[in-house]
Formats: C-alpha cells, structure tokens, sequence
C-alpha cells in the first residue's frame, strides 16, 4: 500500500514530443522545463527529452545551472531573463541564452564584462502587455544590441494571451504584429507555446515552445488524447479504509456533506498537505477499480473520502487514481475551476515521485 505518489511516464513523455514535432516538423524545440518541470522532475525530464530536442526553457538563473551541474548541455533560455548585471557573467560561463525585455537589461548588458558574448532574445509585447518592449521601441532595441560587444546573436520572442480561444482572432492580431515588427532583421522568432502550437500553424516560426502539452494536459478543457498526447503524471494513491456509513449521517469536518442512503465511505490517504485542492466541490471524482466514485465532505489535510457505494467491493489498500489518463486532469481542473498548472505545481514534496517505464 503507497501513500501519495505521483508516477512519471517517460514513454508518454517521448511520445508527446514525438506528437508535437509532427505538429510543427520544420521548428526546432524549446522544452520548457520551468517550475520542476511543471510539477513532473526537471532533472529526469531533461534527461529524458535532452536529445528529442534543440533546447530548454526556464524561469530562472537557479534552475539553469541546475540543468547544467547535471550535466545538460543543450541551449537554455532564461525566458523571465536576468535579474542583476551579476548574473551576466555567470550566463557567459555558462552559455546561457537570456530574454531582453526592458531598459535596465539592456544598459546591463550594455555595461558588463563578459569573456564570451552570449544569445540575447528581445521579447517584444505584441498584446500580452505583461513583459517586453513596445512596438515602438523594437527597432531602437535591435540596433543597440547589434551593437554590443557582449551580444553573439539576436532572436526575438513574444508570447500569446488567447491561443487557447480558437475563435478570437487576437491572437492573429498578435501574430501580424510580431511578423511586422521582425520582418526586416536578423534572426531566430519564436512566439508559439502550447496553444499556438496546436492552434495556430503559422505561429511555429523558427522556434517553439512547448510547455503544458509536452506534459501531456491540453491547455484548453479538451482532453489531451484528442491531441495525441498521453498524461506523464498520474497522481495515486491507496485506500487506508473501508467503512460502513448510515443513511442521515454526516462525514468531515463541518458536516457539510450527509449521506441519503446507507453506502460505503472509503478513505483516501492524500489532502491538502499533499497539494491536492482543500476546496474540491462534493462530487470531485476519484477513479478506483475501473469506475469513478465522488469526493464527498471536505479535504483534510491528509485523507479524502469518497462515496464508494453499498455495494462495493473495494478494500483498503486499493489504488485511488486522483488524476491520469483514466481521469484526465483537464476534468478534474474544470471541475474545481483551477487550472490544470495549478493542480500539478501545487504538489508538496511529501508525495513520493516514482520514475516508470
């Protein structure tokens, strides 16, 4: 019988790559990897992908050298870009590539003393409004970084706010721009993740990026397998009791649920110390042995219990299959009106990490 785990599919893994360089067979990869792989073990899924793809995306400074003290040593994008002009000599050492989104990086830049000049991408806001430099300011930015000695090389990058809304034609609107504001230079472009990958084909440029969908989780409510794409994370768990429940009687902290029927409640060894949502509404569902039975009364912080039915057969140490391919988390993210994101970078270290196939 296991506690809280989450089981890590590299074979989904490949095969979503694989699914996603069909999408888009003349753009390279940039696997994001931000936020420990989005839930699912930066270090095993680099290790895992490193030659299925051109190279890595992160968040920070820390999590790029992490990739590199492990022995990656594809290109890695900083895709928030640098912090302090102290981090631009640790990016040259390490050749580290770094988004340009503001004055400030660019004077940092500008100023440092480099030993070897690094790739900088200029991150233009086509209608994110949320990092990078304006329109206007996309020529002015190009020549001084042309300019600049400690500068190798130029890509441009921007990013979608409704690739997901298939029916909104912002996201052409942000893609003409991007196309405008880049047509006469020099150099890589990459504006489409996961949304603009499966979405909007003529997005994929040069480069894409990846994210969700490589972890196989659809980015819209959609399940990921009508995409072609397989869960990496299934989130398990065991039955630790089976019990006898009167009809009329409530079940967890504050009564909120009370049963209509004599049944069997079961409960699950996972809660909200594990990350999984205190707030799940009463008939959240939990796949065990081959059907989906509700959550019924409130979270705990370590057990959840569930509405097995008077006749059940189930026994404790049955397996509880929170999320997965037999229950996709893009449900269970409709269901709780969290995203999918969300549930899967919320998991605490307490749930143990198991590395199949």
């Amino acid at each position: 019988m296991k506690p809280a785990t989450v089981k890590i599919s590299s074979v989904a893994l490949k095969h979503n790559i694989q699914t996603i360089r069909k999408k888009a067979p003349y753009s390279k990869i940039i696997a994001v990897v931000k936020a420990n792989a989005y839930g699912h073990g930066v270090l095993f899924v680099s290790s895992a992908v490193e030659r299925l793809v051109d190279g890595f995306g992160v968040a920070r400074l820390e999590e790029a050298l992490s990739l590199r003290s492990n022995g990656v040593t594809k290109p890695i994008l900083l895709l928030e870009g640098f912090f302090s002009i102290d981090d631009l000599p640790i990016l040259s050492v390490n050749n580290i590539q770094t988004v340009i989104h503001n004055q400030e990086q660019l004077d940092a830049i500008k100023q440092a003393h480099l030993d070897n000049p690094i790739k900088v991408w200029l991150k233009i806001d086509t209608g994110m409004h949320r990092l990078g430099v304006s329109l206007e300011q996309v020529d002015d930015f190009y020549d001084e970084l042309t300019n600049c000695k400690n500068v190798s090389e130029i890509g441009f990058v921007s990013h979608f706010s409704r690739a997901d809304e298939i029916d909104c034609d912002y996201t052409q609107i942000q893609l003409s721009r991007f196309l405008n504001a880049t047509k006469d230079k020099q150099g890589d472009r990459t504006i489409a993740a996961s949304g603009g990958i499966l979405f909007w084909e003529d997005s994929h440029l040069e480069y894409i990026r990846p994210g969700i969908i490589m972890y196989g989780v659809s980015p819209t409510s959609t399940p990921s397998s009508e995409y072609d794409l397989v869960p990496v994370m299934t989130l398990t768990s065991s039955l630790i009791a089976v019990r006898d429940h009167k009809k009329g009687e409530p079940v967890g902290y504050g009564g909120t649920w009370i049963s209509e029927r004599d049944t069997k409640i079961g409960v699950i060894a996972i809660g909200y110390g594990d990350g999984y949502p205190r707030n799940v509404p009463t008939g959240t569902p939990v796949y065990i042995n081959g059907r989906r039975v509700p959550i019924v009364g409130r979270v705990s912080m370590d057990m959840v219990t569930v509405d097995l039915g008077p006749d059940c057969q189930d026994k404790v140490g049955d397996e509880a299959i929170l999320w997965g391919k037999e229950l996709p988390i893009e449900e269970v993210a409709d269901i709780t009106g969290l995203l999918s994101y969300e549930l899967m970078t919320k998991l605490t270290p307490r749930v143990l990490t198991e590395y199949v196939d």
